[in-house]
């Protein structure tokens, strides 16, 4: 699929940020094509914690499929936030069950600090637990 293709057209999207400060992690469920403003409230939700801990212990996401990006200016913000984020970040648990997700997480595992675990979607509480213990 090229990156044309995972691009969707303008209208509402959403990002869900869920903080579990008591266990150091953010799961991120998108919902609908990923915008530049998703990225600007992940730093928002995550800088935070990483302030207070030095770290993130872990990242989830959590995705039934992948939503694609509404423009090019949300690549670009997605890519800045990996930079900027990933050096600070333990773990990042993949919950999914879409093929192209899996593949995506696999690729970015070899390029990125934090330890890549792919989950099926209905694994949610294994990964968390994975995302706190790394067991």
């Amino acid at each position: 699929m090229g990156a044309q293709n995972c691009l969707a057209p303008k209208g509402s999207a959403m990002l869900a940020i869920d903080v579990l400060p008591d266990r150091n992690i953010v799961v991120l469920t998108p919902d609908g094509p990923l915008t530049a403003a998703d990225f600007a409230r992940a730093a928002q939700a995550i800088d935070p914690l990483m302030a207070a801990n030095g770290k993130l212990a872990g990242l989830m996401i959590h995705a039934p499929s992948f939503p694609g990006w509404r423009d090019f200016d949300a690549v670009k913000a997605h890519l800045t936030f990996v930079r900027d984020h990933q050096r600070r970040i333990d773990r990042l648990a993949v919950v999914t069950d879409s093929a192209f997700v899996k593949t995506m997480a696999g690729i970015a595992g070899a390029f990125v600090h934090p330890e890549v675990r792919q989950f099926g979607f209905g694994e949610k509480e294994r990964a968390l637990a994975w995302l706190e213990t790394g067991q």
